[in-house]
């Protein structure tokens, strides 16, 4: 799962411009599947602004009613983003193969998403993202320069 952002909105997934190779599908947990829906967050305002949001920006985008839906098959994910006004994002990508990725804003990159012990991990040019299941929540941490962002959203479906 590759998270970016951008000077609109919270912390958002990146669109991946196409698919990544598909891989074959070895059994494994298929923990991520489902809807969440944003529940809290811890240190929004102080990583948007070590991020270089402006005011602005962290304020329009603070405690975004985003509901995320994961589709999990073995190494492949579909992980899409629905904002409030009626726009969404969708990433595909397949852990451990490099994926080509594009912001909200348009800006496009090469990442390379892992499974690091049940988290899925991806390393930024400004920031490291891991996700987890944790009971029926997903928790989404985000670090930069000793900050840690952390969004938590409970289980819908």
């Amino acid at each position: 799962m590759c998270l970016e952002t951008d000077k609109t909105h919270t912390t958002t997934l990146l669109e991946s411009s196409s698919p990544c190779s598909p891989a074959s599908s070895s059994p494994s947990s298929m923990a991520f599947n489902g809807k969440y829906e944003f529940e809290s967050d811890k240190n929004y305002d102080e990583f948007m602004k070590r991020l270089g949001l402006p005011s602005n920006a962290i304020e329009k985008g603070r405690n975004f009613k985003i509901v995320t839906e994961v589709q999990q098959d073995g190494q492949n994910f579909t992980w899409s983003q629905h904002y409030p006004g009626g726009h969404s994002m969708t990433n595909k990508f397949t852990t451990g193969k490099e994926c080509d990725m594009e912001t909200m804003g348009g800006k496009k990159f090469k990442a390379t998403v892992h499974m690091e012990g049940g988290k899925i991990a991806v390393e930024f040019p400004n920031y490291r993202q891991t996700s987890e299941i944790v009971g029926d929540k997903l928790v989404e941490i985000s670090t930069t320069g000793g900050v840690t962002y952390e969004r938590v959203s409970k289980r819908l479906a």
